[in-house]
């Protein structure tokens, strides 16, 4: 016996894709009965993006006004730009900036090179079980904690450490890992890229899998040998991958690490290693100025989101990659 309730069912299923083969754009209602369930399924998600997402954003208006917590936002005075004013006239402000721009960068492009590099010895490698070994034993620092590495890094890196008593032993001077001034943002730049090349080399590795073994069995005939069937058939074969992570990454030049400078920095080393995410830590949550810490993680918000719509162009422009 044939159940109508299913007919009817499957005739509205098919009612919108009917209207998309005929050329005519299916209506919300007929979108709904047919994906009525994956809605419901956004309904938790939707609720704790507007709770933890659009909600905050109230506290934006700290940034116009003379904030007073027992006031609250609504009864501070109102000053218009004053704060901003304030902020973009400390010096203090221009080198903050400068740190973050300098830290970021210098990890996304040390950090991406370390990762290419990595990716393509470990594909060099002919035996799976040693390159299956090796993945993920420079994988797993990337999942532990900067609370965890940063601990062990000053225990490494300070004065008495391992590698400053090797130094001493052997009659060379001390490295000020964590308390020289030049010497702390390398510092920074180069544990992060010890802690990310692994998992980062993981997309390119993927990519080199898709590389047609014909062209390198091709070129072996053509007598190239092994760098140059890297610099004619690899390269090449993954250069689209390349130049997306590039892309995407600009998005990232204001996010220079928070947790891990928050771990590893001190008060000496200020003036090269403290960047907006802590800039704004310190002046909100320690020293209680809410309106330029307010000024200052607003201006990181509105750049960061200048730079994630670039850097989507221009994925789309030279690598063809499109979100929307």
């Amino acid at each position: 016996m044939i159940d109508n309730s299913s007919i009817i069912a499957a005739g509205r299923d098919s009612e919108a894709q009917v209207q998309v083969q005929k050329g005519r754009k299916p209506t919300f209602g007929q979108v709904w009965k047919q994906h009525k369930l994956l809605y419901f399924m956004l309904i938790p998600a939707t609720i704790m993006l507007i709770i933890f997402q659009f909600y905050p954003l109230w506290g934006i208006g700290i940034a116009f006004v003379d904030f007073n917590p027992f006031k609250g936002l609504a009864g501070s005075e109102f000053v218009g730009l004053e704060n901003f004013q304030q902020v973009f006239t400390r010096p203090q402000t221009l080198q903050v900036l400068q740190n973050t721009v300098f830290i970021a960068v210098g990890k996304i492009v040390l950090g991406q090179v370390a990762a290419v590099v990595f990716a393509l010895m470990v594909h060099e490698v002919k035996s799976p079980m040693y390159q299956r070994f090796v993945q993920t034993f420079t994988t797993l620092p990337h999942f532990l904690s900067w609370i965890i590495v940063g601990a062990v890094m000053v225990t490494i890196l300070s004065g008495s450490g391992p590698i400053n008593s090797f130094l001493t032993s052997i009659g060379l001077p001390e490295i000020g890992f964590l308390r020289d001034k030049g010497t702390f943002p390398w510092t920074l730049i180069l544990s992060d890229v010890w802690k990310g090349f692994g998992f980062g080399a993981v997309i390119y590795l993927a990519a080199l899998t898709q590389i047609n073994p014909e062209l390198y069995e091709a070129a072996a005939v053509d007598g190239a040998g092994r760098w140059a069937r890297l610099r004619n058939v690899t390269l090449p074969g993954i250069a689209s991958i390349i130049v997306l992570m590039a892309c995407l990454s600009l998005g990232n030049v204001l996010n220079a690490g928070f947790d891990q400078i928050l771990v590893l920095y001190n008060p000496v080393v200020y003036s090269t290693g403290d960047i907006i995410d802590t800039y704004v830590y310190r002046v909100g949550l320690i020293d209680l100025n809410y309106e330029i810490a307010t000024v200052v993680g607003l201006f990181k918000a509105v750049v960061g989101f200048v730079l994630i719509i670039t850097s989507y162009w221009l994925a789309d422009r030279y690598a063809n990659y499109r979100i929307f």
